[in-house]
């Protein structure tokens, strides 16, 4: 038996990696993953003169600093970064040719003015995310935050500073959530927005990726041991709040109890002994969800979603379906993605890397362009994930 709570507003109404392995030995899930999808034949057009002055927080094991190709976009200048690992410091200075080091994230957002900053990209350890990311909206930077926007049930009273600040400020936040470039998610996007999936009705999402003492990823702190696998739901919940920008109202979940030793409550830091959490969610449009986010579950490493609505289906590998004239309409809807700009590579996670850079850039450069994952998209995806661990 389980709990059902509702978590209508959550705050305001209320993740990722690529170019590099993680330690240029050892593939990590997503890395490899370079297809981007099907490519638009257009020319790429530049869309400003101006460059953005960007600081870099975190290679880390992952190398998340530089998988987002920040040193190759056109419209950016990388001034500085900072690893608290000096030889991985180093490292992301090579790979992203910053100009300055600094120790610590806090200490390069507080030079930011010194070095004429103009934004930040956060790729530090999760539990850091929220308040790094308040720090330098409040001095005056805009943000993007590697997922997810916030760590945990200690963490959801830092919400309505982070709202707070992004208010305040005047500043862009935008949290890198990969799923919001995938192909398949990109195509339930541009359907949906045009009218050809009809209302939602019903969509999943679903993040495999064995935490097994085998597979366990290096982290922080060990942050990532014993992970309760819904404070990492980014990967999954987006395949609905990155395609309709919706959000979840009610949540009943199940977990499985592990049987993997770091998933025992006496050898993790969250005393959780669920290694795999699939979440049943009431959505804002008046659908139904499922989301499972599976540490448990070895052989298999994905990250995919399907999309049911009222006169059309998403489902990756699968010909979508229509009814009475979607199906022509849908024929004329621009489902691939725009090019990058030339020596740009698309990275990992199904290609999505440098476009969610590419998408912050233009948010900060153009003022009617609205980033996919803003703030309110970035809380809804994974606050609801918090909930769902909750009950």
């Amino acid at each position: 038996m389980f709990d059902r709570r509702g978590f209508v507003g959550a705050g305001i109404s209320l993740f990722a990696a690529g170019l590099h392995a993680a330690d240029d030995k050892k593939v990590i899930q997503g890395f490899d993953e370079k297809f981007a999808g099907k490519i638009s034949p257009v020319k790429w057009e530049p869309f400003s003169d101006l460059k953005v002055r960007v600081g870099i927080a975190g290679e880390g094991v992952c190398s998340f600093g530089s998988a987002f190709a920040y040193q190759y976009h056109p419209n950016i200048e990388v001034v500085a970064c900072t690893d608290l690992d000096p030889e991985r410091c180093k490292l992301l200075q090579k790979r992203v040719k910053a100009k300055k080091t600094y120790p610590s994230c806090e200490d390069m957002i507080k030079h930011a003015a010194e070095d004429k900053l103009d934004a930040v990209y956060i790729a530090t350890d999760a539990a850091s995310h929220i308040r790094l990311a308040i720090m330098a909206l409040e001095h005056g930077l805009n943000v993007a935050s590697a997922c997810p926007a916030l760590f945990g049930k200690d963490q959801l009273d830092l919400v309505p500073r982070l709202v707070d600040a992004a208010k305040k400020s005047g500043k862009l936040y935008m949290m890198n959530e990969t799923t919001a470039f995938r192909p398949e998610c990109y195509a339930m996007r541009k359907l949906f927005e045009s009218g050809c999936l009809g209302d939602h009705l019903y969509s999943e999402g679903e993040y495999f990726h064995c935490h097994s003492e085998d597979d366990e990823i290096g982290s922080y702190n060990n942050w990532r041991v014993g992970l309760p696998p819904q404070y990492y739901p980014t990967h999954s919940n987006g395949f609905y709040t990155c395609v309709t920008h919706g959000r979840f109202t009610d949540v009943a979940c199940v977990g499985h109890k592990s049987s993997f030793t770091t998933y025992q409550p006496q050898n993790n830091r969250y005393g959780n002994p669920y290694d795999s959490e699939v979440a049943f969610f009431k959505t804002s449009d008046g659908g139904t969800a499922r989301m499972a986010v599976m540490w448990g579950a070895p052989g298999l490493g994905v990250e995919t979603g399907r999309f049911h609505g009222t006169v059309g289906s998403y489902v990756h590998s699968r010909k979508p379906r229509y009814v009475g004239n979607a199906e022509e309409k849908a024929a004329k809807v621009h489902v691939f993605k725009d090019p990058l700009p030339p020596k740009v590579p698309a990275g990992g996670h199904g290609g999505s890397h440098a476009y969610l850079t590419d998408d912050f850039i233009r948010g900060i450069l153009l003022k009617d362009h609205k980033v996919c994952v803003d703030l309110k998209t970035a809380l809804d995806t994974t606050v609801s994930g918090i909930y769902a661990h909750l009950s």
